[in-house]
């Protein structure tokens, strides 16, 4: 299938982003495609996604799922690479601003990153709290290693997929290296998702979104943007505790407080998903 996006579109940064939090055996992400398996409807399948020979559009290549998923599976992988938004109004917007200006002209194609799944980015936030991409990656794997059902795909043989909520909300998660506090928060927000306490609903304000889950033990500010920018698109989201954006917008050399940066941010509405990206970026030029 062709999945039409206006230019311009950095595919590869996102392939840059996917390949450092890539579950081994889930997803696989090389020079020009991301590959991933999935599971729906008690079915599994697998996708890849890589740019068109031509025009302004990736490729997406479905294997093994019921033709009844292919709307589901293109709406997720459109939201997986921002391929709906509307770059040029975006660009304008934040280009105008002191911190960004810079930033958008050197990256004008800079879109979302987002996520297959709510549950699995909401999961994934919380063993990302305060360690390390590489570190966080590695307990992903762990999780999913240990509690993640088997499964024959297509064209990959046996892998083990993502847990379900109903099986981390019961799982012995000790010894693969996550903390106490940290168990108890996957359990609770595992729990909460069975239960149908929260939800991953896009259409839900931001505010409305992040009151339900730090209403969640362990689920602060950060953890709940992170997840609206990354499980649902929300393109407002904006994780404004985080260090690497206040040293990104450092005043004589010292990191910006957190409500200093929040007001800050005002002048990026309704964008503000974006900034962080190109704040994040700029860090690692």
């Amino acid at each position: 299938m062709r999945l039409a996006y206006q230019p311009p579109h950095d595919f590869a940064n996102l392939l840059g982003f996917f390949a450092k939090r890539a579950i081994p055996g889930v997803e696989h992400v090389d020079e020009k495609s991301y590959r991933r398996i999935f599971t729906l409807g008690g079915e599994v399948g697998e996708f890849t996604v890589a740019p068109a020979a031509r025009g302004h559009a990736l490729d997406l290549h479905i294997d093994g799922a019921d033709a009844t998923h292919i709307p589901d599976i293109v709406a997720r992988v459109r939201r997986m690479f921002d391929l709906d938004a509307d770059i040029a109004a975006i660009n304008a917007h934040l280009g105008r601003r002191r911190h960004l200006k810079a930033c958008v002209a050197r990256h004008p194609g800079q879109r979302l990153p987002g996520g297959w799944d709510g549950f699995e980015i909401a999961i994934r936030a919380v063993l990302g709290q305060q360690v390390t991409i590489a570190a966080a990656r590695t307990l992903t794997e762990r999780v999913v290693r240990k509690f993640g059902c088997e499964a024959d795909t297509p064209s990959s043989g046996k892998v083990y997929l993502f847990p379900t909520p109903g099986t981390l909300s019961n799982a012995d998660l000790s010894g693969i290296g996550i903390t106490g506090a940290r168990i108890a928060t996957l359990r609770v927000v595992a729990a909460a998702v069975r239960d149908g306490r929260i939800d991953f609903r896009a259409e839900r304000p931001l505010a409305e979104l992040v009151r339900m889950w730090t209403a969640l033990p362990g689920i602060g500010d950060w953890t709940a943007h992170y997840l609206a920018m990354r499980g649902l698109a929300h393109a407002d989201a904006f994780p404004a505790g985080d260090i690497v954006l206040r040293n990104a917008v450092a005043r004589d050399g010292k990191p910006v407080a957190t409500r200093a940066l929040e007001e800050m941010s005002q002048a990026w509405r309704p964008y503000r998903a974006y900034a962080v990206m190109h704040l994040w970026r700029s860090t690692m030029a």
